[in-house]
């Protein structure tokens, strides 16, 4: 049997929801199957203990396992974990994760604009600068949380497919 983990804007407890086999629905753990149907791209309708709810998935954020979803008036952040990834999360394993260290080039080319600036507390995937390649420009993003130490990078010069670009400390 499968577990996912529901973890509700942030609360303490999560719910726990269970399936049979990979193709069954998830239920909430201890509960009968749901009455959900799609009735949009976006939106379901829900039968749950006798009760009609209307259910709009605002966003799905697959890279950080987040759902926004909007349940008649009230929005709702759903964090959805395994059994392994609430383990990592728990024992705090998930944010020992090695740090950034600097951003290379990922390919010729030329910067043109520069967002950041040293001693910047940075975010993961938070805009760094802009590099103009084949006529094409490419917003270079943080790859992790950090702070700006140096940059290499000059605005208006060529770089070189690998060449240190900015440095994290």
């Amino acid at each position: 049997m499968a577990k996912l983990f529901a973890t509700i804007n942030n609360t303490k407890d999560a719910i726990v929801l269970e399936r049979t086999t990979p193709s069954a629905p998830w239920t909430a753990s201890g509960e009968g199957a749901a009455d959900l149907v799609r009735t949009g791209p976006s939106s379901f309708s829900l039968v749950r203990n006798g009760r009609s709810h209307r259910i709009l998935v605002l966003k799905e954020d697959r890279e950080n396992n987040t759902v926004r979803l909007r349940i008649g008036a009230h929005t709702y952040t759903v964090l959805l974990e395994d059994d392994r990834s609430r383990l990592m999360h728990t024992l705090g394993l998930d944010k020992a994760a090695t740090k950034v260290k600097e951003i290379k080039a990922p390919m010729p080319g030329m910067v043109l604009n520069i967002l950041v600036k040293p001693g910047d507390n940075v975010k993961k995937n938070d805009p760094i600068l802009v590099l103009e390649a084949m006529k094409m420009e490419n917003l270079i993003k943080a790859p992790g949380d950090a702070v700006v130490s140096t940059i290499q990078a000059v605005k208006g010069k060529a770089v070189e497919k690998g060449q240190l670009l900015v440095s994290f400390s």
